[in-house]
């Protein structure tokens, strides 16, 4: 399949609706949206990733992993596996395009209908269930779930879910297979245009699927937002929201990840819209709007309340006395073999129907991927010795679990006691009195005291052990779940911070998503809305994605319906997506300094002067960026796309938006054939919303003298009103100054590249252009 994101140097200034955040709220947010004829666009701080090129092993993931506690950071800045640290719970979530449907357990079940009639959620929700229930059979028409289709068209069945059953039967408790979001057989193309295979059973769900298999937002809402002229782009980082009353739209900030604007404290670039969803997840959402919050958005009390993990708990049934196989394969997978792992999760043992319904759960087995299980063996091992517990006695059972302990060390996880191991996943109902907030560098903080001591996990636990004492194994909880570590929690499933309310006293807000104006009171700010999880009120106490979706379905249709715009479900044949393999690129991001006067029109030089004389100062940084090194350099214009921001008091007290630019490099005087140019033409955007053209170029030519130095990084500049064909309003000259070169030359770098060969190929093409025009400019005459 071809991408679906675009450069982010192709965005523009303007759209009707800018969805933050790319999981299924925010998917189904761009989809629909767009189907209601509107221009949308969707910013997603994560990488998108293709089928094959997910991490296959330790080696790989590593390098896609961030690690996130308050100000202190580590790993890569926007990986694809992102851990917050809190206080007492710990987060693990998705970041990529398709947000966290790239990693997690695929799993669509229904809440209880007990949940859902709750006090905690708005009377028009649990009054009215009909738009929730027909919200689940929309998302359902998109993600396609169906049950693992044991014994059925060469798929096995799993020791995994036998295991499961027996644990069922001991428990008295009920089983049944699960509505999974993954594809069984071969659609080619499916039912938006994507070409999908069927799972071949290698259990790395959770890693990301290589297969194409995996029903993630990637394969569905989010190719139908583009087939209805959706613009996706990706490692864009959204920092706040502000509103602008005057001119009745919202203006979305963001920072372009990895482009090297940070090295050079660059102000933040900036859209704007109508209408904004704001749909990062629990954290993302909340992180959004607290900074929001703190520059001035007037916002509930209520932001960043009832954060719930959702009672997630992990435990582990190891060295049972029965197989499970439930270690993925990662790269030892058979090319076209249906393996014996299966998807992640396929069964569950459900004890929902308790009363109350706050005491039920659901239990589902798991999955560990490939990619980690080189460190399975010593891991599970030690965990046992620390924290396990044996659930079957005898010196037979003893001597039987030594020995396949023994196989697993010399043979490894396929083999003996971890390939004996069964991965529990429980969700349950925790008291939701979980609070995010704001670290003093404005990251995500999360505060929950006493979490973990909760007497749900403590019944989840017993559970746990019935389950494994059914399998013969030994109990071995989640490692951090312990007196030692103060019964710490992981969740994967993060809900609330931005929960809904009747009023901004009881919530962030209302019932289909839109924002509450203030701390008290019913009014709504026109076109803000949340849309994921990070609205829920409560936890759901089962896996939460379809509620999520049916949720982001029941609002839209609310929303288009308010609006009088059209939306249709229909899924007409879509032809399957042509294969589109990138070519490696290359970027880089400079800053240049000096000044500028509206009170010359004709001379570089003396706007220069003039503009240090009334103090006018003009800098910008432009990140330029070519999606194909080798025509960028091979092309007589030499042209690259280039987006950044301008600061001219001149013309705003604040910064200027720089998009749609062109950038030339070394193109040849049309009247001298000895001199060539680098030339830049680009569009501003003032935040008052008045337009501007920037046109400048460097003068590269041997001069009397050798000024390579100064032609290389003198740029004369003029700025016009709205275009190229305006009225002049001034002229001026900007230098890069020594340390921003030491600066840009590190910010250099490939694009769409998969190895480090081709890295390196890329960006050394790149320097021998530029250093033989330099070479051809400057010293073959001299030679």
């Amino acid at each position: 399949m071809k991408k679906l994101s675009r450069p982010f140097p192709e965005i523009k200034t303007h759209y009707d609706v800018v969805v933050i955040g790319s999981g299924y709220g925010g998917s189904i947010a761009a989809s629909r949206m767009a189907r209601c004829g509107q221009k949308v666009c969707l910013l997603e701080k994560g990488k998108e990733f293709l089928p094959g090129e997910f991490p296959s092993n330790l080696r790989e993931a590593t390098k896609q992993m961030q690690f996130n506690k308050g100000t202190l950071e580590a790993g890569s800045e926007n990986g694809l596996y992102e851990f917050v640290l809190g206080n007492e719970i710990n987060v693990f979530k998705g970041c990529g395009l398709g947000g966290t449907s790239l990693v997690n357990a695929n799993v669509a079940i229904e809440p209880d209908s007990r949940v859902m009639a709750d006090a905690s959620w708005p009377a028009a929700i649990r009054n009215n269930l009909t738009g929730f229930q027909e919200g689940i059979r929309h998302a359902c028409d998109m993600l396609k779930p169906n049950p693992y289709p044991e014994g059925k068209n060469g798929y096995p069945v799993l020791q995994k879910t036998e295991a499961m059953r027996t644990s069922a039967k001991f428990m008295s408790e009920e089983f049944r297979l699960l509505n999974i979001n993954v594809n069984f057989e071969d659609r080619y193309p499916n039912h938006v245009g994507v070409d999908q295979p069927k799972c071949l059973n290698c259990g790395d769900c959770v890693t990301g699927c290589n297969t194409g298999a995996k029903n993630t937002t990637a394969m569905n809402y989010l190719p139908d937002a583009v087939n209805f002229g959706a613009e996706i782009y990706t490692e864009v980082g959204v920092k706040h929201i502000e509103r602008d009353d005057a001119r009745n739209l919202w203006r979305v900030y963001y920072n372009a990840v990895n482009s090297g604007r940070d090295k050079f404290d660059a102000p933040s670039l900036f859209v704007e819209a109508a209408m904004v969803f704001v749909s990062g997840g629990s954290l993302g959402s909340t992180e959004v709007l607290l900074r929001s919050a703190k520059k001035g958005l007037a916002l509930s009390p209520q932001l960043g309340q009832k954060f719930t993990g959702n009672g997630d708990v992990l435990g582990f049934g190891y060295n049972n006395d029965v197989p499970i196989h439930g270690v993925g394969k990662g790269d030892t997978l058979k090319p076209g073999v249906i393996d014996q792992v299966g998807p992640c999760i396929t069964s569950v043992i459900d004890m929902r129907k308790r009363t109350p319904f706050t005491e039920g759960m659901t239990l589902e087995e798991g999955s560990i991927p490939g990619p980690i299980r080189s460190i399975l063996v010593s891991a599970l091992v030690t965990f046992s010795r620390v924290m396990g517990r044996d659930s079957d006695r005898g010196l037979g059972d003893f001597f039987r679990e030594k020995w396949r302990e023994v196989v697993s060390i010399f043979r490894g996880p396929f083999k003996g006691a971890v390939d004996h191991t069964q991965i529990y996943l429980v969700m349950t109902h925790d008291d939701g009195n979980g609070v995010i907030g704001l670290s003093g560098d404005d990251e995500v903080n999360i505060h929950w005291k006493g979490v973990g001591k909760q007497n749900i996990f403590k019944k989840v636990s017993g559970e746990l052990t019935g389950a494994t004492e059914a399998l013969g194994g030994n109990v071995v909880p989640n490692p951090t779940w312990t007196r030692i570590l103060n019964y710490d929690l992981v969740t994967v499933h993060p809900l609330g911070g931005c929960p809904m309310g009747e009023d901004a006293s009881q919530g962030v807000v209302d019932h289909k998503g839109q924002v509450f104006k203030g701390a008290t009171g019913s009014e709504l700010y026109p076109g803000l809305y949340v849309m994921d999880g990070a609205i829920f009120p409560r936890p759901v106490g089962t896996n939460p994605l379809l509620t999520i979706s049916a949720l982001a379905e029941r609002n839209c249709k609310l929303i288009a319906q308010e609006k009088g715009w059209s939306l249709s479900y229909d899924l007409p044949p879509r032809a399957s997506s042509s294969n589109g393999q990138s070519k490696p690129g290359v970027q880089f991001t400079e800053t240049m300094r000096g000044y500028f006067s509206i009170n010359e029109t004709a001379d570089y030089g003396r706007g220069f002067e003039k503009g240090k004389q009334e103090s006018s100062p003009f800098e910008f940084t432009l990140t330029i960026r070519s999606e194909d090194v080798e025509t960028l350099l091979s092309d007589k214009d030499h042209d690259a796309p280039m987006i950044g921001t301008m600061t001219a008091p001149a013309l705003s007290a604040y910064p200027l938006m720089a998009y749609n630019g062109r950038f030339n490099l070394f193109v040849r005087d049309a009247q001298d054939a000895e001199k060539k140019k680098m030339v830049y033409n680009i569009y501003l955007q003032s935040h008052e919303g008045k337009k501007y053209y920037f046109e400048g170029f460097k003068d590269v030519q041997n001069n009397k003298g050798l000024d390579v130095w100064k032609d290389t990084t003198t740029l004369f500049i003029t700025v016009y009103e709205e275009n190229g064909a305006g009225k002049v309003l001034g002229k001026g000259q900007l230098i890069i100054e020594p340390k921003d070169f030491a600066k840009q030359l590190t910010t250099m770098k490939a694009v769409n590249t998969h190895t480090k060969l081709e890295q390196i190929k890329a960006v050394s093409s790149f320097g021998k252009f530029f250093a033989g025009n330099v070479f051809e400019t400057y010293f073959k005459k001299l030679r």
